[in-house]
């Protein structure tokens, strides 16, 4: 866990929070709306430390008996609700673990903090029974109901709680952020933060793993070699693609990023503003040899795919003809 100081990106919900604090306006309920590791648990987690530091001030001092309970996962008094099944949160947890459960006054903080990750998995029932608490909380009970769609949340629930949506990071903060904790190279900073979209959590996860420089490498020679495949050779060129079925989507953000470059290069000569920096050679070239109308083909062709496997349209089929709209482009 980490404090609010040490959290990339975000300072207006965290500016929120420092101000909730300092003027004693803390909310009952928050709802943390973002995508998929984009920092709500880490929010959530700070927020709830520096409510709960023995300092009292805006931000948890990290050093106090509270705030290394709360580091360790152990503080008493912030409790992260547990669920059983993998796409549900019933009603049963809820009453258990939450309602029932504030109605014990804290052991040793000034709050009792519920952090319920996933939140949208809620079931209606559920839903009623956690309205009920945040309708007629007790003065210490504070709710954090982290979600990646917000939409699925109950009128009702949506008009008693403060929303906060969380932004995209800037690729320039994640890069920076990149390098210097986790000491790679800018041109592998700069792809893990593209491919990131703003999600701080996915960078850092690119990062550290080497599968996703296997699945890059790969992705790379299929492009390099793409217009030299014969017909006859192409459903081996899918049967080797068919090794990352599990990551296809982010082998085809893979693509979309090169043609991008590639597009972007065509447009404008930079090779400032390129994401495959290390790939300058070969983006030159393929830039030279497309048209504006076959780049734009091979990313909607790209878009396209990426629904239709979504659907479960057939993975062969679907390869096939994205590899022929990017052969024939």
């Amino acid at each position: 866990m980490a404090g609010f100081l040490d959290i990339i990106g975000h300072k207006q919900i965290i500016e929120h929070f420092q101000k909730a604090i300092s003027f004693g306006k803390v909310s009952h309920a928050y709802i943390l709306n973002g995508p998929d590791r984009s920092g709500k648990r880490m929010l959530a987690e700070s927020f709830a430390a520096a409510l709960q530091c023995e300092k009292g001030g805006e931000n948890p001092c990290m050093a106090c008996h509270s705030c290394k309970q709360a580091v360790s996962g152990n503080h008493p008094d912030i409790i992260h609700l547990q669920h059983e099944k993998p796409t549900t949160i019933s009603v049963d947890e809820i009453r258990k673990q939450v309602n029932n459960d504030m109605g014990i006054k804290p052991y040793s903080g000034p709050y009792k903090i519920y952090i319920i990750d996933e939140a949208e998995k809620m079931n209606q029932q559920a839903q009623n029974a956690l309205l009920k608490t945040i309708e007629e909380p007790p003065s210490y009970g504070v709710i954090l109901l982290l979600t990646t769609n917000a939409d699925l949340f109950l009128p009702t629930i949506l008009s008693r709680c403060i929303t906060l949506n969380l932004k995209a990071v800037p690729d320039r903060e994640i890069k920076e952020y990149l390098m210097k904790v986790y000491q790679i190279p800018d041109y592998q900073a700069d792809i893990c933060s593209a491919f990131a979209q703003g999600t701080v959590g996915k960078a850092i996860q690119l990062a550290e793993n080497e599968d996703f420089n296997e699945l890059k490498n790969a992705a790379l020679q299929l492009l390099k070699r793409i217009n030299d495949i014969e017909l006859y050779e192409m459903m081996e060129a899918i049967k080797q693609i068919g090794n990352y079925k599990l990551q296809i989507n982010d082998y085809f953000d893979l693509l979309t990023i090169w043609y991008r470059d590639v597009l972007l290069y065509k447009a404008t000569a930079d090779v400032n503003g390129l994401i495959f920096k290390d790939e300058v050679y070969e983006i030159k070239n393929r830039a030279s040899k497309s048209s504006y109308p076959g780049i734009e083909t091979i990313l909607k062709a790209l878009e396209k795919a990426k629904l239709r496997l979504n659907a479960n349209v057939n993975f062969e089929l679907v390869m096939e003809l994205l590899l022929l709209t990017i052969k024939e482009n």
